[in-house]
């Protein structure tokens, strides 16, 4: 399957992202679109949350068992999803989100074999365990304190 053609631009900027420990923010900003965006996202809203998942997981520090480049695809991905501003403009009705779509079902397809590890690694862990690891505080700042585990 072929990159999407305007998703190279969200690769540099998901490394800066990441360098600069924004990733929580990032999470906040696709929880809450994820949120607004209701049943018109149908299954995508639990691709979104699997990858919001792993994300959470890798920035603690619990699961490491992803390469670099998977990651910066996975958080540049969830950046295209909250550009409103990509192929096909957010505000745009109903096509808005097609490009968006698109691209995180590319992402998903792309990373089916490092996703389908983290989903193993999860049904192995303790479900009091996941709980911690993959809440999401009330606020960006409270993740930012929480900090991710050093390896």
């Amino acid at each position: 399957m072929k990159t999407p053609w305007n998703f190279a631009r969200f690769l540099p900027l998901a490394g800066r992202l990441l360098a600069r420990g924004r990733l929580p923010t990032l999470l906040f900003a696709v929880a809450s679109k994820s949120a607004s965006e209701g049943g018109r996202l149908g299954k995508l809203k639990d691709d979104l949350r699997l990858l919001q998942a792993l994300c959470l997981a890798y920035w603690r520090g619990e699961y490491r068992a992803i390469s670099r480049k998977s990651i910066l695809v996975v958080v540049a991905g969830l950046m295209y999803f909250l550009s409103p501003l990509d192929a096909i403009p957010d505000f745009i009705p109903v096509f808005g989100m097609l490009d968006d779509i698109a691209v995180l079902a590319w992402v998903m397809k792309t990373l089916d074999d490092e996703l389908n590890a983290f989903r193993a690694w999860r049904n192995r862990q303790l479900p009091e365990k996941l709980a911690v690891v993959e809440r999401l505080p009330d606020t960006p700042e409270q993740l930012q304190l929480q900090g991710p585990k050093d390896d």
